[in-house]
């Protein structure tokens, strides 16, 4: 299921920014590795209504989630800055549309635009504070509210109650058993707040939900709208400005 979407990072930018990026719009694919550690960027992506995990993979195969990245964000974009070679794993999550553009796109876009240039270092400082956020988290919290925090995270990105999600991908995740997670999820559906059958779980109850779930949900998801909302406040000043002298 396709769900019409807009970045919001992008919609943040004058009209004019987004064409010199040559942007491209196309689908990704549910496990699709966008880049991997030590892999070479190529390519930055501007998720619509896909769902981006970035990883850290163990030497025991497992797997550790520092970060998840949608419609609010961009994935790859300090490659445009110099660092070209990934220090994390990004998987789609959740399969829908994205638009891309090649590093050096950006690169050139950033060199020309300070409205471009300035979301972008303010994206990347919201996403450390996210990872640094999860590294807490992942050390402190009880499993069930950082079940609880990925769902409605994972609500907020894709823009729909309904997540293409198994319980063996949030297990992976979460760096949880899946017979856990499986009781876990139980005992919210026993409380209305999810629905699921295989493959597929419904938030029906985000306020239950979001009681559940500790703090770093409302700190990652405040600390991405206050990026949005001063960018937003920052051009329609600057839209003000030219208005007036003009």
């Amino acid at each position: 299921m396709m769900v019409a979407q807009t970045n919001h990072l992008l919609a943040t930018l004058p009209d004019s920014v987004p064409l010199t990026l040559r942007l491209k719009r196309h689908p990704l694919s549910k496990d699709q590795v966008l880049f991997d550690v030590g892999q070479p960027i190529r390519e930055v992506y501007f998720p619509l209504g896909a769902v981006v995990s970035l990883l850290t993979p163990l030497a025991s195969g497992e797997t550790v989630e520092t970060a998840m990245a949608g419609r609010d964000g961009v994935i790859g974009a300090l490659a445009a800055f110099g660092a070209k070679h990934a220090t994390s794993r990004a998987l789609v999550q959740i399969s829908d549309e994205c638009l891309s553009c090649e590093v050096e796109a950006l690169t050139s876009a950033i060199a020309n635009s300070p409205e471009l240039r300035s979301i972008i270092i303010a994206h990347e400082r919201a996403l450390l504070a996210h990872v640094q956020q999860s590294a807490a988290c992942n050390a402190t919290h009880r499993l069930e509210s950082r079940l609880a925090r990925k769902l409605l995270r994972a609500v907020d990105l894709r823009g729909h109650q309904e997540l293409l999600l198994t319980q063996d991908h949030l297990a992976q995740m979460l760096g949880a058993r899946r017979t856990t997670v499986t009781l876990i999820a139980q005992s919210f559906k026993d409380a209305g707040m999810i629905t699921y059958r295989r493959g597929h779980i419904v938030v029906c109850d985000v306020v239950k939900l979001q009681a559940v779930a500790c703090e770093c949900y409302r700190t990652v998801k405040e600390n991405y709208a206050g990026l949005l909302r001063g960018k937003s406040k920052d051009r329609a000043q600057v839209e003000e400005s030219t208005e007036t002298t003009s």
